[in-house]
């Protein structure tokens, strides 16, 4: 679930300036970075925050509505600072007299011109110029689902979002399989404009919630895409419902939560096992003979679970100092811990699938110039991911495997034409 941090994948933040009025930069700005000969609009809206500050949400509306923290803004005069360690990007730039402009430059790696400009009635661009319309759908309950849909013709395509993420996030790349597809988008419950509700995050409430969707729009057997976690919706529907699903795509996405291989386990799979078994333990929860449970973890979850435990030190023993500064423990919002708490174990898929894999996954500035901590990253990379990927090859005959050297995280992003390619040719085997 690593991400390469960029730039345009969106900021938010709230922004302390001391010298302007509200009046004076409130509203949005918007302006357009070139970046790898590809032209990227960029809004920022600002607007007075509590206690007197400012607060400001920055978007690359061609690419992606998700916003990144921004750690700090600063006004000096008319100089306007503005800086980003997650992406490791700093901007500054120069406020007009008449308070319409901003001419500025983006750092990140090689500078770019960023001009802001204040946008009008007339000329203000769209937050969501992606061609869809949404709607939303009850799954359960009070719980309805934001679903997107791109249009299209042919076999329907659903894309399922990786954690944190809403369906927006394929803003961009859904389009490019409008042409053979009718492609929608599921915002899973807990993000984005769909319900939050207190429960049901477990896995395989979450693939009934993608049931329900596909009911619903009386989809017949479409292909299910999903990016990270989303590949565990994918299982969950493909092992328990096989007859609803022509074929599943893992987008960087089939790994241990997605299909747990037996003979090597997952930390994050076995803490939830190890979790619900030490709570069997508890005082007043205890079975009226708990030897037989005892027993069993002695023999299975503990030595795996130990087992667990040096893998993922090797990991971290791996990642250099600055990649474990900027990787400090924070608070997750509820949904995501639900869904990390209510993980299953998936070790049959009987459906076609094709599972493209980052492999070594791209690092991009966590390493710096130091080609030694890149290469002990990658060579980890190789190891861990390599394993899963050999994992699900062979526990999974249907599946087709590819790797993409250097790709990022979000491969449908860093690697679109790829993806495009492998994704046509799978579907088109697809009866």
């Amino acid at each position: 679930m690593s991400q390469k941090r960029l730039l345009w994948l969106g900021v938010l933040a709230t922004l302390s300036v001391n010298t302007l009025h509200a009046q004076d930069i409130a509203g949005q700005w918007q302006g357009t970075l070139k970046a790898d000969s590809e032209d990227l609009r960029i809004i920022v809206q600002i607007a007075k925050g509590d206690g007197g500050g400012w607060k400001a949400t920055l978007y690359s509306i061609d690419q992606t509505p998700d916003p990144f923290p921004v750690t700090s803004v600063t006004l000096d005069g008319s100089t306007l600072k503005l800086t980003v360690d997650s992406v490791q990007g700093a901007y500054e730039g120069k406020v007009s007299t008449d308070g319409n402009s901003i001419d500025g430059t983006w750092k990140q790696g090689e500078p770019l011109p960023l001009i802001l400009r204040r946008a009008t009635k007339e000329t203000a661009w769209p937050l969501d110029p992606s061609p869809h319309i949404v709607r939303f759908i009850t799954v359960d309950g009070n719980v309805k689902l934001e679903v997107l849909d791109w249009g299209g013709s042919g076999r329907p395509v659903v894309l399922l979002t990786g954690l944190g993420n809403d369906a927006h996030v394929y803003d961009r790349f859904a389009p490019k399989l409008t042409g053979s597809y009718h492609v929608y988008g599921i915002t899973r419950r807990g993000f984005g404009a769909s319900s939050v509700p207190a429960t049901g995050y477990s896995a395989h409430r979450l693939g009934d919630d993608v049931l329900v969707v596909l009911d619903s729009l009386k989809l017949n057997r479409p292909v299910l895409v999903g990016h990270s976690i989303g590949g565990e919706e994918l299982s969950s529907v493909g092992s328990r419902h096989p007859e609803r699903v022509a074929g599943l795509i893992y987008l960087d996405a089939a790994y241990e939560y997605a299909y747990y291989d037996r003979a090597r386990g997952d930390f994050e799979v076995d803490l939830v096992e190890l979790r619900e078994m030490l709570e069997q333990l508890q005082p007043g929860k205890r079975e009226k003979d708990p030897r037989p449970l005892i027993q069993e973890m002695l023999e299975t979850i503990l030595p795996r679970f130990e087992r667990d435990l040096r893998e993922e030190q090797a990991d971290l023993q791996a990642r250099p100092a600055a990649w474990l500064a900027a990787h400090q423990p924070k608070p997750w919002p509820v949904p995501e811990q639900a869904i990390m708490a209510g993980l299953q174990k998936y070790t049959e898929i009987p459906v076609p699938a094709l599972a493209i894999y980052a492999l070594p996954h791209d690092v991009g500035e966590v390493a710096g110039d130091d080609a030694a901590a890149r290469s002990a990253i990658e060579a980890r990379d190789e190891i861990t991911t390599g394993a899963q990927a050999k994992a699900f090859e062979k526990g999974v005959p249907s599946a087709r495997v590819v790797r993409l050297p250097h790709a990022n995280h979000f491969v449908f992003l860093s690697n679109e034409a790829d993806v495009l390619r492998e994704m046509n040719a799978f579907i088109a085997t697809l009866p």
